[in-house]
């Protein structure tokens, strides 16, 4: 061991001596004093937020939780800090107690940011709730988590320019090098990315819209920054990654301005005519009792269009407004017991699928033999 090895190590040695007991004890009476006062002040969050109408004051009660939620964890970073300068170390330790405590604060720093989002969250959606238009309630989850992809990606960069002291320009360099590498392994999520701004470009839908997409049925829960989740009618959660429904043949039935039905009343084949015009007559006043129902461009079609093979058809079309599915069958329901009810007063029969054979025998329809083989 040469000369300035044994005097270092001894300048070492009687820099740690120089911490004495009571300095521990006020090492540890500062970390305790940290938490308690974090511990205090979370007390003092949560018993203003009971006494503050929630219902009145949403904001400023959202705030106080996220605080108490919030204060206990940079408060007690702020205790281990100041302990950590009281602590006396070695002169080749010093840096290493200086980028512990700032990487402590820088990692405070982020949690509170982090947390803070989430209060830009509710005022979003606060303000948001007042809009007509569900496009920018979409917007608020993407936005919420981008802001807290960004918070870690910059207090990351922050660690690693305090731990490796080199310029920030360098920092980035790397990462732009490394990012490369992880975009071509992460294809798809940058797809997926890209396929959500195109969604909020085009917005082919919005929140709560009930939507058909390939074979899923159902309304749009949430749309994130790679995927959007669709609750189907059977109450299943459809996850669905945003580059492909980006390019995906999307109907929203939301969005339709009436509810279309097409039926066909098929009529015996020996109903005279003059029961078929009946016939029409009949669902022609019915559809007009509802006349407030239809939409007022598209008025109701009836016509007598065709000879089935086994019945006389009425086409009967009309647009049902407002488009609100549950009000649609519930008419479709009364429209169809009067037609039953109207046709049965009238003697006219509904068809239904029916063969009919002539037997040779049968006195009441003779066939006549005509041929060489009569």
């Amino acid at each position: 061991m040469d000369t300035n090895t044994v005097v270092t190590t001894v300048q070492q040695i009687q820099t740690v001596k120089t911490n004495s007991g009571w300095d521990y004890l006020l090492i540890l009476i500062v970390i305790l004093v940290g938490f308690i006062a974090g511990r205090f002040l979370k007390y003092l969050f949560e018993k203003t937020l009971k006494s503050t109408t929630r219902n009145r004051r949403p904001f400023h009660s959202t705030a106080l939780e996220l605080a108490a939620r919030t204060v206990m964890f940079p408060i007690g970073v702020i205790g281990v800090c100041l302990a950590l300068k009281i602590l006396a170390v070695p002169a080749d330790l010093i840096n290493l107690r200086n980028d512990v405590t700032a990487v402590l604060i820088t990692v405070a720093v982020t949690y509170v940011i982090y947390q803070m989002v989430e209060l830009l969250d509710f005022w979003m959606r606060h303000f948001t709730s007042k809009t007509s238009t569900t496009l920018d309630d979409m917007m608020v989850p993407l936005v919420r988590k981008t802001l807290r992809v960004v918070t870690i990606l910059l207090g990351s960069v922050q660690i690693a320019q305090q731990l490796s002291d080199k310029p920030i320009t360098s920092i980035l360099a790397g990462l732009g090098v490394g990012g490369l590498a992880v975009a071509l392994a992460a294809q798809d999520t940058i797809k997926n990315f890209f396929g959500s701004l195109v969604i909020f470009a085009d917005h082919p839908f919005q929140l709560g819209d009930r939507i058909v997409v390939d074979s899923e049925d159902g309304t749009v829960e949430e749309v994130g920054m790679r995927s959007t989740r669709i609750r189907t009618l059977d109450g299943h959660v459809v996850t669905i990654p945003n580059g492909e429904l980006a390019n995906m043949t999307i109907r929203n039935i939301s969005k339709r301005p009436y509810i279309k039905r097409v039926a066909n009343i098929t009529l015996t084949y020996d109903t005279p005519p003059e029961k078929v015009e009946r016939a029409i007559e009949i669902i022609k006043e019915e559809l007009d009792r509802a006349n407030e129902k239809m939409h007022p461009d598209f008025p109701s079609r009836i016509y007598f269009n065709d000879f089935n093979a086994a019945s006389l058809n009425i086409l009967v079309i009309y647009w049902f407004a407002p488009p609100a599915y549950w009000d649609f069958l519930e008419f479709s329901q009364s429209f169809n017991l009067a037609l039953l009810r109207r046709f049965n007063e009238e003697g006219i029969e509904f068809a239904f699928p029916t063969q009919t054979l002539y037997l040779a025998g049968d006195p009441n329809r003779p066939l006549s033999l005509t041929g060489e083989n009569a």
